[in-house]
């Protein structure tokens, strides 16, 4: 690669392997182009690959010497990333790669998401398929699509030819933090239909930004607040002092990312801007209060416009009582584990064109829990006259109590780092639970090297631990 920006970072292979992965565009639902860069590695290789109509990817790598006998050995990990960006940010991520740098400490991207989350796992598998010196068992790498908008790849892939039966998923964000467990979810949606007119009045453009946004499910409960539901209590309380009619409304960009910014444009009837930024100064003090917003910025400007195709003044009630009415955040707590998430919810997207759309990304490790929380959302929907649905459902992947995989791997990181890992359950949704389905008796653990602010543009990939981490997995391989 011309121009290698990583060059110098140790292990080679991985961050070259790396920085080719984030010249390449691979959103989720846009993976035809990495799933044929992948096929084109393999083909280079002289490995056997299988590419299925959804661009998932599955590799096999042959046992080095005096590993032969040895059973299989399955890597996992996806390769779609979302993509989220800073406003001022030129990159087309749809057809453009990401501008990466590195400070000597972390690997980030100017302006964007970086993708660590889980570009990293694709390329340690490439790394170590590519490097015949590296003893391991028979390899088999399972590369999934579209894990962050639903697992719909882990969903729709055919498993059956897979012999392996010991996993080792790549997808989690802390060094030295094994994940054992995690929370299923799916995506909920939550259509409203609006009525819009002709109405005449100054405008006003009302907005929620610089808040910290992060993950939807490892972030929920750190005192972050939601920007779709911030506004939903700004027009609340403009609507307390005067009708208004909504003309547009603008929120979050991913249903697992909590949104950091909402922008809505309305007509005030009467509404002067000097009010409403009373109005926005004490609410915006009010979030610094009670979350761990410190940036937080809520304010309001006049639009050079009189008046627009804007929703009536009863349409745009209802969508601001059922904009307050969703639940959000953290719903309840584990009884068996302190301090872990049991089920939560995030609004994410929040549109309004002819409908009002909100899409939520729901989490439960208990999956009773989880039904009963959408069946709440299709009320909501249903008292408001609107409509609901829901995709992407996938299992909670249960705590295996018998592992003989956990044992192995905590064994040798406590002798290679002298210190013993933390074995976790999560709140966030991995592949594995699906995976389980499909291959009944799957021993799996799931690790990964230390990242930041995963889903954000300040996303931020540590160097060091990607070697470390990179050599605690050579190091399970060679015993396995």
């Amino acid at each position: 690669m011309d121009n290698y920006k990583l060059a110098g970072l140790q292990p080679e292979a991985v961050f070259r392997y790396f920085e080719e992965i984030c010249a390449i565009p691979h959103g989720s639902g846009n993976t035809k182009m990495i799933s044929d860069y992948l096929v084109s590695f393999a083909k280079a290789q002289g490995i056997r690959y299988i590419q299925d109509s959804l661009n998932n990817v599955i590799l096999f790598g042959e046992a080095t010497c005096g590993y032969q006998e040895h059973p299989p050995v399955i890597l996992q990990g996806h390769m779609d990333m979302v993509c989220e960006k800073d406003g001022d940010c030129p990159i087309d991520m749809d057809t453009q790669g990401l501008d990466i740098a590195h400070d000597e400490t972390c690997i980030y991207a100017k302006g964007t998401t970086l993708g660590g989350d889980n570009g990293i796992a694709v390329a340690y598998a490439l790394a170590l398929l590519a490097d015949k010196s590296i003893p391991h068992p028979p390899l088999e790498i399972i590369i999934t699509v579209d894990e962050e908008t639903g697992m719909y790849g882990a969903a729709g892939i055919d498993l059956s030819m897979l012999k392996g039966r010991t996993l080792i998923n790549l997808d989690s964000e802390d060094e030295g933090v094994f994940t054992v467990a995690c929370a299923g979810g799916a995506r909920a949606t939550l259509k409203l239909p609006v009525e819009r007119r002709a109405v005449y009045g100054p405008c006003v453009k009302l907005c929620v930004d610089g808040l910290q946004g992060g993950h939807s499910g490892v972030e929920i409960h750190k005192k972050r607040a939601n920007a779709n539901k911030v506004m939903g209590e700004l027009l609340s309380r403009v609507q307390n002092l005067m009708p208004i009619c909504i003309t547009k409304l603008e929120g979050g960009a991913k249903d697992n990312a909590i949104p950091r910014s909402c922008t809505v444009t309305l007509v005030a009837l009467g509404m002067y801007i000097e009010r409403i930024n009373e109005i926005t100064a004490q609410l915006e003090k009010e979030i610094r209060e009670q979350y761990d917003e410190p940036e937080v910025r809520i304010w309001g400007d006049d639009v050079d416009a009189l008046g627009g195709n804007a929703l009536t003044t009863e349409a745009s009630a209802q969508v601001v009582a059922m904009l307050n009415s969703v639940p959000n955040g953290v719903q309840s707590w584990s009884g068996d584990i302190p301090g872990l998430v049991q089920t939560s919810l995030n609004l994410g997207v929040l549109r309004l064109d002819e409908e009002l759309r909100m899409t939520f990304a729901v989490r439960s490790s208990v999956n009773q829990e989880k039904r009963e929380l959408l069946e709440k959302l299709k009320e909501i929907a249903n008292l408001f006259g609107g409509s609901y649905s829901d995709t992407g459902d996938y299992p909670a992947w249960e705590y295996k109590k018998d592992s003989k995989l956990r044992d192995l791997m905590v064994k040798i990181y406590t002798e290679k780092f002298g210190k013993a890992p933390e074995v976790v359950a999560i709140h966030a949704g991995l592949e594995c639970g699906l995976l389980s389905d499909k291959l009944p008796g799957l021993d799996c653990v799931s690790i990964g090297p230390d990242m930041h602010d995963i889903h954000t543009s300040r996303e931020r990939l540590e160097i060091g631990s990607t070697r470390r981490t990179w050599e605690f997995l050579l190091e399970i391989l060679k015993e396995l």
